[in-house]
């Protein structure tokens, strides 16, 4: 969604404010704005475009002010434009608002505040929490502020200011993200810590409904109640050129570069000195595995994808039955949940709000509620039973790259580890495939340092005008092709659909004609011989086969026009390096065809809303 921070120090802000937007563009880059305050007035300004608009306005924003606010905005109530950028004012100017998510009953207190004579200059739904400041406002900033929380509905995260109290900031969450900065004398509050990094490294994770007095010399936080909340810092172990491009043209490239990195920090610690899986951390108790009736996978986009996969891997290995669903599809339904179930939940950001609706649709029928995330403090870890990070590092990119590897790489240890509890695998099988996972960042980075980059750039080249392409594959190469569809959509908005390569006689095939491109994962495995003959099919309908296969397999190139190798493993492994040619396929497409890899049209790197 969109991205906030707020600064309260002894430095000039208007800077440090502007500079922290730039870490957090990735979220929201349709407006902008910045408010700071200094002797009891506001100085605003706002701009619709990505941030160099807002940067040519900057001179006109007071440069000596230490309090401030800012918001990058990714549209969701209202069109983009200057006069529904963020900040926000109230009829009186005495306070500003930003505001990242949704107030879904902005219509009734919209109403309300307009028949009691408030102004509006905006077409949001942010605007009335500056009104219902306004209206609560009493002589307490923060009664104001809790007031004004007790009458919105929805997803959101609020920073504050007011010219009453000009040395404070006040923030709340409500599901969003938020997190505050402990400094030297300043203090921050952001929707991620990219946006302090560079200043200071140690982060407080408020909970939902917790409010933040943020001043230069301190933060205090309380409950809805009022009353005070216990809390600490956290050290963010991430190195401050984590949130650059460190020499890459694009985050999404220096990204899919960093996975072999990914996936080491994900394995570390996670395999004991006997070589088996160890997962102590993660909140649930072997047990539970061992007496599970099914497992209930939900999450969305690139998430679901990994948890297609770990759907193979569990019941291959671990023999239970797994279901997976769109989290978007599985709130609303009446899935059959009991104290026997585990359900999986797979967020990278941890605040993807149709997948937080679906643990609680699962905690509320008793299921026990896993999630795999990448965010340390999101809201996700703090509603679930039991949490396995990812650890891939920050990822500014919008398209999910490194985090889905490290997604594939947890839910393969994990259905290791359950089918060991479950007596499901011997210990000589763990270790043999643990030691396989432990050799694939290796692989990985032999295969990113080769000449698959180079050739996927020549084909990316050969294609790029090409209206349509088909991905297909079977078992484990499926989720791999949903994956590379999405991808080739997300970056370069080339339509492309991906199928079960079986499925192709049932519809598919129709869509193809000369000359047309099909991608199909073709890597060693026990569906291997049926995938070829559904390569050949294609063929005969005139399509080019551009296929990802196994090193070693010469055979290929007979029913192939173009192979792309990839290091041999066994099966379930493979798509921790089948996926990876996808990814810089779709991304050198983009990039052929000019188009900005890193702020793909419409996406936001969290979706906190419906």
């Amino acid at each position: 969604m969109c991205g906030i921070i707020g600064y309260v120090g002894a430095r000039p802000c208007r800077d440090i404010l502007f500079n922290g937007l730039r870490k957090l563009e990735y979220r929201g880059y349709d407006s902008a704005g910045i408010s700071v305050l200094r002797e009891g007035s506001f100085s605003l300004v706002r701009a619709v475009g990505n941030l160099d608009s807002l940067e040519a306005l900057l001179d006109t924003v007071d440069d000596k002010a230490s309090v401030g606010i800012a918001h990058t905005r990714w549209a969701t109530h209202g069109v983009p434009s200057e006069r529904n950028a963020h900040p926000h004012t109230d009829c009186s100017g005495r306070f500003a608002i930003v505001v990242n998510g949704i107030v879904e009953n902005y219509l009734r207190l919209r109403a309300e505040l307009v028949e009691e004579g408030h102004v509006f200059s905006s077409d949001t739904d942010a605007e009335v929490v500056a009104h219902l400041l306004e209206r609560h406002y009493r002589g307490s900033f923060l009664s104001a502020l809790r007031d004004a929380y007790a009458e919105l509905q929805g997803h959101f995260t609020i920073v504050a200011m007011s010219r009453a109290d000009p040395e404070l900031i006040l923030a709340v969450r409500k599901e969003t993200p938020l997190v505050l900065g402990l400094g030297e004398g300043e203090n921050f509050a952001a929707s991620s810590v990219a946006a302090f990094m560079s200043h200071t490294r140690v982060a407080v994770f408020p909970r939902s409904g917790e409010f933040a007095e943020i001043r230069r010399h301190g933060i205090e936080l309380y409950d809805e109640q009022g009353n005070p909340v216990a809390f600490e810092g956290h050290v963010v172990d991430w190195d401050e050129d984590a949130a650059e491009k460190g020499g890459f043209e694009t985050f999404m490239l220096k990204e899919i570069y960093e996975q072999p990195t990914a996936l080491v920090d994900t394995l570390a610690e996670r395999v004991g000195p006997d070589g088996l899986v160890r997962l102590d951390g993660m909140g649930l108790q072997d047990e539970l595995f061992r007496d599970a009736s099914q497992i209930v996978i939900v999450a969305c986009g690139t998430s679901y994808h990994a948890g297609l996969l770990g759907k193979y891997a569990l019941e291959r290995w671990a023999r239970l039955p797994v279901e997976i669903d769109v989290a978007s599809e599985f709130r609303y339904r009446d899935p059959v949940l009991d104290e026997r179930t585990i359900c999986i939940a797979i967020t990278q950001s941890g605040e993807t709000a149709d997948t937080l609706a679906a643990m609680r649709v699962a905690r509320h029928s008793g299921a026990h509620v896993l999630v795999v995330t990448n965010i340390l403090g999101s809201q996700a870890t703090r509603e679930a039973d039991g949490v396995l990070f990812t650890r891939a590092g920050l990822e500014i990119g919008v398209a999910a790259t490194k985090t889905l590897l490290a997604q594939f790489l947890v839910l393969l240890l994990l259905a290791l580890h359950v089918a060991r509890v479950r007596g499901k695998l011997d210990e000589d099988t763990v270790i043999r495939t643990v030691n396989e996972l432990r050799s694939v960042p290796a692989s990985l980075a032999r295969l990113l340092a080769g000449e698959a980059p180079a050739q996927l750039q020549e084909l990316a080249q050969r294609y790029r005008g090409s209206p349509f392409f088909l991905y297909m594959g079977r078992n484990v190469g499926l989720p791999v092709c949903l994956e590379g569809a999405l991808k080739l959509k997300e970056i370069s908005y080339v339509p492309a659909e991906s199928y079960a390569a079986g499925e192709m006689k049932h519809g598919p095939i129709a869509l193809l004609t000369h000359g047309s491109p099909v991608v199909a994962v073709a890597t060693d495995g026990r569906t291997y011989e049926k995938l070829v003959s559904n390569m050949q099919e294609v063929r005969a309908r005139g399509a080019h086969v551009l296929a990802v296969a196994s090193e070693g397999n010469e055979g290929i190139r007979e029913v192939a026009d173009h192979v792309v190798y990839v290091p041999a493993t066994s099966e379930m492994v493979s798509p921790l390096l089948a996926v990876v040619p996808l990814q810089l396929f779709a991304y050198h497409v983009a990039q052929a065809n000019g188009e900005k890899v890193d702020q793909p049209r419409n996406l936001a790197k969290t979706v906190t809303v419906e």
